[in-house]
């Protein structure tokens, strides 16, 4: 598998800047083929990812906390997508780091441009995934930083304007850090495995954690385009805090896309392709995608919970029986990240194409 290069092979164009230009016809570059582009049909009012009250979980009440139990339990099964309110993050807090990024993406571009990413890490200022020269990208750029471990995460990586955004993104990643400890124990029990079992596979407290903050323009066209293209995250679990005056989430569901509601305050969670080949596929990473608005912009935080990037990942021992054989051959994080940063995002293809052979 080749690595990827310091730099990237065609120049970047950053697309708020297409966006603020005026100009009524989005390039050809990012007009998707027929197939894959948006429908912008409403969902059913009452259509909606899961919503779930992690309170339950410290509930005195073993019949409260079985309950939740139940739900994430669900969620997960049928789902991979659910909505977590009562997650221990403040309102304020949730409410400020995702404005204070709103606030980066209108500094001006010589601030952002210091922090210009590289194929190689993809850390920085970015507008494009993946390494095919001549390939269709998407309307959106993004800001993506190393959190965990502690030797990848450097300050000066991380923008210096807003004055407060270092202290606030450092305050956000260390309660997404303590959500993600909360909820591989909870599935975990859910699957009959030992409480610390999940976390131990991801490397104990030697996990990884990284953001990547997007960033939506108003896009003239969006029946032509995606903000992101259709694909599973390869990481483990992923948290994502949600534009909530802006709807542009969609999940695939029993071949149609459902757009998400957010709830007030709530952190949309969904499984990952590590979860995936961890549980055996009893928990499924599911395909999703972001379509783009006309008339307002859009901005999220993703923030992804990983395992260790050296650790040999493989289906828990307790899940392979002879009636459910091993579907993944073991493979390291690294590799499967670097496999799916060659490639770009390319729907459930990734993952499905580690399958061992029968």
């Amino acid at each position: 598998m080749v690595c990827p290069s310091d730099h990237w092979l065609e120049p970047i164009v950053r697309v708020q800047s297409l966006s603020e230009s005026g100009q009524p016809v989005i390039p050809d570059r990012y007009i998707k083929p027929l197939t894959d582009r948006p429908s912008f049909t409403r969902s059913p009012p009452d259509l909606n990812i899961p919503i779930i009250d992690l309170a339950g979980l410290k509930n005195v009440d073993v019949t409260v906390r079985e309950a939740t139990l139940k739900e994430i339990s669900i969620a997960c099964r049928d789902w991979g997508f659910f909505q977590v309110i009562n997650h221990g993050l403040s309102g304020e807090l949730v409410d400020g780091v995702r404005e204070i990024w709103r606030e980066f993406f209108h500094e001006s571009m010589d601030v952002k441009q210091k922090y210009a990413n590289s194929p190689k890490t993809y850390e920085g200022y970015g507008s494009r995934l993946g390494l095919q020269k001549g390939a269709i990208l998407d309307w959106s750029d993004y800001y993506f930083l190393h959190y965990l471990p502690s030797c990848l995460k450097d300050h000066n990586k991380w923008p210096d304007k807003p004055p407060s955004l270092r202290e606030l993104v450092e305050e956000y990643s260390k309660e997404i850090v303590r959500l993600g400890n909360v909820l591989l124990e909870a599935f975990s029990i859910n699957l009959g495995l030992k409480q610390d079992y999940l976390q131990n596979a991801f490397g104990g407290d030697d996990i990884g954690a990284c953001l990547r903050v997007n960033f939506y323009p108003k896009c003239p066209q969006p029946d032509l385009t995606l903000g992101l293209s259709s694909h599973s995250d390869p990481g483990g679990i992923t948290f994502l805090l949600p534009d909530e005056n802006v709807s542009g989430l969609q999940v695939r569901r029993d071949q149609k896309w459902i757009t998400v509601k957010p709830a007030r305050h709530a952190i949309i969670v969904n499984i990952g392709d590590q979860i995936q080949v961890l549980t055996n596929a009893i928990y499924k990473s599911v395909e999703h995608r972001v379509i783009v608005n006309p008339d307002k912009e859009r901005v999220s935080l993703a923030y992804f919970f990983n395992p260790k990037s050296d650790l040999l990942i493989h289906p828990a021992p307790e899940l392979v029986k002879p009636e459910t054989p091993s579907l993944y051959p073991p493979m390291t994080f690294d590799e499967y990240r670097l496999f799916i940063r060659t490639r770009g995002p390319q729907g459930k293809s990734q993952v499905e194409s580690l399958k061992s052979p029968k």
